[in-house]
């Protein structure tokens, strides 16, 4: 993860040969080529020219339990929480020398691993959420029983291994909800391959 983030920003960050090398969050920004914008600035000649530019932040990977707090995992998980999308680099190589978390090279057991704890802490954040909406519905307001059908419907899905991003369901925008995100998965090749 460390040397794409690093081949991406052109920034030096550890990229150790051990688990939990990236603890805290590393971030680069970097400028999205726009043409568009190069042409306008030739023409209006503004003082600066700021364009739109594309953050990306190295986040430690999740182990089994990470929703349970393993591995630092409420950390980890709170960080993925603050990102718009994400970008999975998942191990498809072989090398003895190479550190594994789970002791193996196992790419598919490696997604079904951070699925399922994307899943568990969505249910746990729905499950409070639903809690809490449980208690206004006494106010009589239909907003409340709206919301609950919604909740008990994310709930459904993750319970079935469907990701929110998955179900066409709508988005409730103050519920940080991480198998809503858009997911890109990156294979770890070696140099050869």
């Amino acid at each position: 993860k460390s040397t794409l983030f690093n081949a991406l920003t052109q920034l030096d960050v550890p990229a150790a040969n051990y688990s939990f090398c990236t603890i805290e969050p590393n971030r680069g920004s970097i400028p999205i080529p726009d043409e568009r914008l190069t042409k306008i600035a030739q023409v209006i000649q503004p003082e600066t020219v700021t364009g739109a530019a594309i953050e990306f932040v190295d986040i430690a990977g999740l182990v089994a339990g990470a929703s349970k707090g393993e591995g630092l995992g409420n950390q980890f998980l709170a960080h993925i929480r603050e990102v718009d999308a994400l970008a999975h680099v998942v191990r498809v190589f072989s090398d003895d020398n190479v550190v594994s978390v789970s002791g193996k090279v196992d790419p598919l057991s490696d997604l079904e691993v951070i699925d399922l704890e994307l899943a568990l802490a969505d249910l746990q954040t729905i499950e409070r959420r639903m809690e809490r909406t449980s208690r206004m519905l006494k106010t009589g307001e239909r907003i409340y029983k709206e919301e609950l059908e919604l909740l008990g419907e994310y709930k459904n899905a993750l319970e079935k291994g469907i990701p929110l991003r998955r179900t066409g369901l709508p988005v409730i925008l103050d519920l940080p909800l991480l198998t809503f995100k858009p997911v890109m998965y990156i294979a770890n090749v070696t140099e050869g391959d």
